[in-house]
């Protein structure tokens, strides 16, 4: 299962006022066990982007990243890790 050791999260504006709803950006650092696919030496972190609507709450979208070179990495979570992350985000919005 995925720990988040740190994070950061900021509302993305809208300069346009294009989109509903409000956006933010989360960078979780990942503490992920060795055994798991997602696992790096150099560590991995999340950028999520969660979107909070009247109607619906929830990501929108995710990247994992290398922590030390900062490198893409092509895989997607298993749905029980990015509801945990989607839990996180959730609990941690910024007033």
């Amino acid at each position: 299962m995925l720990t988040v050791t740190e994070y950061s999260a900021e509302q993305v504006k809208d300069p346009f006022g294009i989109l509903t709803g409000k956006r933010y950006q989360f960078v979780l650092d990942l503490e992920i066990p060795e055994e798991d696919e997602l696992y790096s030496e150099n560590g991995v972190y999340a950028k999520v982007i969660y979107l909070v609507e009247e109607s619906r709450t929830g990501i929108i979208k995710y990247d994992l990243y290398e922590r030390t070179t900062d490198k893409y990495l092509e895989f997607d979570m298993e749905a029980d890790e990015e509801a945990a992350l989607a839990a996180f985000c959730q609990e941690h919005l910024p007033v």
